[in-house]
């Protein structure tokens, strides 16, 4: 259903009085701006859904004594030179950041167009016509010309948003750019997380393959000199068989560990986004310091710590502003479209007293019958919200578990490095001792070999023990939303 009413000055009203109506049209237009901006809306404003997880972590220590994580930005929790200027480069050249840079612009670009909806849009027309009537046509019987010229400024079809239905599709394309803001801020910690655990992962690939090569040295040399004491009889044939086995368990690991760094140097090249160049080279991870310990709060901290958690939040949000919108197309919707300037019938009386003219069309329009459309849009509506209200409550549980796996690998691989530590020393003075009873004549040569097996096993193992160390570290900074605070401080300076 649509009603629509026109004003025309040539048969509504003297000349004076539309310039009067004209006049008076800015201050109206102006005046239901102001009435209208206090209009309820018809969205749903519930209170967040309580967090589905226990409201304390089950694994703490040590960390009574630690920094909160979000309040420390990225430059204070990792210091090492090298991993800073590899995050710098990553946060400039990662191409997975950048998507996320431009899908937040994307949203704001898109909040711009939906807010301009709010305001009327005026332009600028001008008009110029001429047209000939024959005399068949004309009640003179004779045929004539004539012309129409206008100018005037424009009043595009407004809507008066009496039941908030503008002002919800507006609060809706807010919450998605703030989103997509909180988006960005997830994909630029993920990042920085990713480059740390990658830098990692590459130093202990390096400290293993050390190992592995000093071994393998080792055992070449051993291997020499077997091969001259078996040649003079004063070593067997086993023994000197022995020697090559252990020469080719480290060969063979050798090879391994190369091809595991080959891939971790170039996982890390593509997070960095540039080639990395030659690292510079680094401490063993014996004697690399530690990262900072961490206070993981209580899980209720992880609601504005986490950007993924505040991205959902805010979808939550735009869900219900969409509520409102599809509750407000029930109601009519009223539009205005107005014009006023000049006109005449010859382009030089254009601008001349009198030549003023007007036109105000406000227009109503209601739908009586849509075969269930606007009740479609108000489910669909309702069901998104509550699929946005699911996806909240899961990043909560998603994050409080990355917190909680983080903190009892951080405990136990504490634990796994001391009991690794006193393993590689006992492994140490094993085969110590087993290559003093071998050249004393009291033990054959096959417990050196054991001995030697043992004590290359114990020293992958502390690397691998400390590199995981470090990167649950990792994980849990990232975990607890690591520089979340630093960084709204530092964008609001």
């Amino acid at each position: 259903m649509s009603v629509q009413a026109t004003a025309d000055p040539a048969a509504a009203a003297p000349r004076g009085t539309a310039a009067r109506h004209g006049r008076r049209l800015a201050a109206l237009v102006a005046g239901l701006g102001v009435v209208l901006g206090g209009c309820a809306s018809l969205a749903p404003h519930e209170p967040l859904p309580a967090a589905p997880v226990p409201a304390s972590w089950t694994q703490t220590a040590p960390a009574d004594d630690g920094q909160p994580a979000a309040a420390l930005a990225w430059r204070d929790y990792f210091t090492d030179p090298v991993l800073r200027q590899l995050i710098d480069t990553a946060l400039a050249h990662n191409r997975d950041l950048r998507l996320a840079v431009l899908r937040a612009d994307q949203a704001r670009a898109a909040f711009r167009i939906q807010r301009a909806d709010a305001l009327p849009g005026l332009g600028l027309g001008a008009q110029a016509a001429r047209a000939r009537v024959p005399g068949d046509l004309n009640l003179s019987g004779v045929s004539a010309v004539g012309g129409e010229y206008r100018a005037e400024v424009g009043l595009s079809s407004w809507e008066l948003d009496l039941w908030g239905r503008v002002r919800s599709l507006n609060e809706a394309a807010l919450q998605q750019w703030l989103s997509g803001e909180a988006g960005r801020r997830a994909a630029e910690l993920a990042l920085i997380t990713q480059v740390a655990a990658g830098y990692v992962g590459l130093r202990e690939s390096d400290e293993r393959v050390a190992l592995a090569r000093r071994t393998l040295a080792t055992r070449q040399e051993a291997l020499r000199i077997f091969s001259r004491r078996e040649a003079v009889g004063s070593a067997s044939r086993l023994e000197l068989t022995q020697v090559q086995a252990l020469l080719s368990q480290a060969q063979v690991l050798l090879a391994q560990l190369e091809q595991t760094r080959a891939g971790r140097r170039h996982a890390l090249e593509q997070l960095v986004g540039a080639p990395s160049g030659v690292l510079p080279a680094a401490a063993p991870f014996d004697q690399t310091p530690a990262l900072a310990e961490l206070a993981p709060g209580l899980p209720s901290a992880l609601l504005t710590a986490r950007p993924d958690i505040v991205a959902a939040e805010h979808r939550l949000r735009a869900a219900e502003a969409d509520i409102g919108a599809a509750r407000a197309a029930f109601f009519p919707r009223i539009a205005l479209t107005g014009s006023w300037g000049s006109a005449s019938a010859e382009l030089d009386g254009l601008f001349e007293s009198g030549s003023r003219a007007w036109t105000f069309v406000p227009t109503l329009s209601l739908p009586i019958f849509d075969g269930g459309r606007r009740r479609a849009h108000l489910d669909l509506a309702r069901l998104r919200r509550d699929g946005a209200v699911a996806e909240y409550e899961q990043s909560i549980q998603a994050a409080f578990r990355e917190v909680a796996d983080a903190l009892a690998a951080r405990h136990w691989l504490a634990e796994q490095r001391d009991a690794l530590r006193e393993a590689l020393a006992a492994a140490r003075e094993r085969a110590r001792l087993a290559r003093l009873r071998y050249e004393n004549g009291s033990a054959a040569y096959l417990e050196v070999l054991d001995a030697e097996r043992d004590l290359l096993t114990a020293e992958q193992q502390l690397v691998q023990a400390l590199g995981a160390l470090q990167s649950s570290q990792i994980a849990l900074y990232s975990a607890l939303g690591g520089g979340s605070q630093a960084a709204a401080s530092a964008s609001t300076r």
